[in-house]
């Protein structure tokens, strides 16, 4: 049996997902809408986080909180994307050590070796198939886990500042801090250069 969130309207026209959220407190269906504009999104970035088996159960789960709370959504904002994305990555925070165990494993991954096998080491190979390898995934692994979150909310969600805010519900310049503080580290580890994040470097 579906949940009421997972069928959008018939027809439903392009609109911003608070008119969408608002609509579904008395019509439930609505919040369809919202899950067809963003569930593709929020499960590419569980599985960047966790991989993908831990990725859909992650994703629904999202969606079902996100239904579940969605009379706490401030309908100020248009976009639904980084109150999901704060959701999503709360949900992240419970799987903290196998996202760590993930990252250590890419870091130990040999790209000459014969193809993975193991659920762990396809994994592996999938993150590192993303371009998140060898040191960048060990100096990655070794970050606090609020830095690692502001981190890969703009690296892999692709979110600006004011959207990670937000999304955490933290003030802009605690984004600001955090995120200077991890590019440092990576960068201090990766020989003072960070090909992933300092695109504005480059």
């Amino acid at each position: 049996m579906h949940e009421p969130y997972l069928t959008a309207p018939p027809d439903a026209p392009s609109q911003d997902d608070a008119v969408w959220i608002e609509r579904s407190w008395d019509e439930p269906e609505c919040f369809g809408a919202v899950f067809d504009a963003h569930y593709a999104e929020i499960h590419r970035y569980a599985s960047r986080r966790l991989g993908p088996y831990a990725a859909d159960d992650v994703a629904a789960e999202t969606f079902a909180l996100a239904f579940r709370r969605r009379r706490r959504f401030d309908l100020g904002h248009r976009s639904a994307r980084p109150w999901l994305y704060g959701i999503a990555t709360n949900i992240v925070s419970r799987h903290r050590r196998d996202e760590v165990r993930l990252l250590r494993a890419v870091d130990r991954l040999n790209p000459l070796a014969e193809p993975p096998r193991g659920h762990e080491d396809e994994v592996a190979a999938k993150v590192s198939a993303q371009h998140v390898k060898g040191t960048l995934a060990r100096a990655v692994a070794a970050l606090p886990a609020a830095q690692r979150d502001v981190l890969l909310l703009v690296a892999l969600a692709g979110l600006s500042y004011d959207e990670v805010a937000q999304a955490l519900d933290v003030p802009f310049g605690t984004v600001s801090s955090r995120l200077n503080r991890a590019r440092g580290k990576l960068r201090k580890a990766l020989g003072e250069k960070n090909p992933l994040l300092d695109e504005e470097e480059a």
